[in-house]
């Protein structure tokens, strides 16, 4: 589609997917990630002429601001943003202190601020732009790490700020919420109990699992032509999972469901 599309966290499970994807449509990826081998060789796979590396830490924002300029200086101007880049930490309220609390608030909250401001003021000179945030059915019911939840939490009021802020700009705004998504970062799980995916199964309608290529298939068609009016969504990719509960249902009802 020959535009400019930044991707944060572009070396994780569901980033790196995402690059080559915008990659296989035309699109020129800036690829921001805060581990710059791992960037290395995500601009071996992709090509160097449609991917530029970024390396910086998302929470430094004038670091930020600087590293998106210089590429912009490269590549031009940012036409999409997907603010992929969140992690998280402490799995419950117990094993969550201080110090854990603002790691995973900074970072996937804070972050993605940073993100969306070091485009910005550009896109809104320019009278156009697109915003896709990922954020995770965990902003959208009680699932465990407290400390990501609640900031995923607050990416989904962001995202309809966004879209009510700066839709008279011809900007697009929408947030995508994962649920289970099978990438490395399940690997301590599974590590821990190798049943994991099957026992978790029976929460979820479709009985399976997002893979990254079904979240890149919501961002690419959010940041596409095709979503022109769609603005201040949360959509989740989820396999039904946040449509209810059917085992509570089931025990209301006293039917099989």
């Amino acid at each position: 589609m020959n535009r400019v599309v930044l991707v944060t966290g572009a070396c994780g499970g569901i980033g790196s997917v995402l690059c080559k994807r915008f990659v296989e449509q035309g699109d020129t990826v800036l690829a921001l990630d805060v581990d710059a081998v791992a960037l290395h060789g995500l601009v071996a796979q992709l090509g160097a002429a449609h991917v530029t590396p970024i390396a910086v830490d998302l929470g430094d924002a004038a670091a930020v601001q600087q590293a998106v300029a210089e590429a912009v200086n490269t590549r031009g101007p940012v036409d999409v943003l997907v603010a992929n880049a969140g992690a998280a930490k402490g799995l419950t309220l117990a094993t969550t202190d201080a110090a854990s609390w603002q790691r995973d608030i900074h970072l996937n909250l804070n972050g993605t601020y940073h993100s969306v401001e070091a485009v910005r003021a550009s896109m809104i000179e320019r009278q156009k732009g697109v915003l896709v945030l990922i954020g995770s059915v965990n902003g959208m019911a009680a699932l465990g790490h407290p400390a990501y939840s609640a900031a995923k939490a607050g990416l989904i009021s962001y995202t309809k700020a966004l879209a009510i802020e700066l839709g008279r700009y011809g900007i697009r705004a929408n947030i995508v919420c994962p649920g289970t998504v099978k990438t490395q970062a399940w690997q301590a799980r599974v590590d821990k109990n190798p049943q994991v995916f099957e026992d978790l199964k029976k929460w979820y309608p479709l009985r399976d699992f997002a893979t990254p290529d079904d979240i890149a298939d919501a961002v690419l068609f959010l940041s596409s032509p095709m979503a022109r009016v769609i603005t201040g969504v949360a959509l989740p990719v989820d396999g039904g999972l946040m449509a209810g509960n059917r085992l509570m249902a089931e025990e209301l009802t006293l039917e099989s469901l």
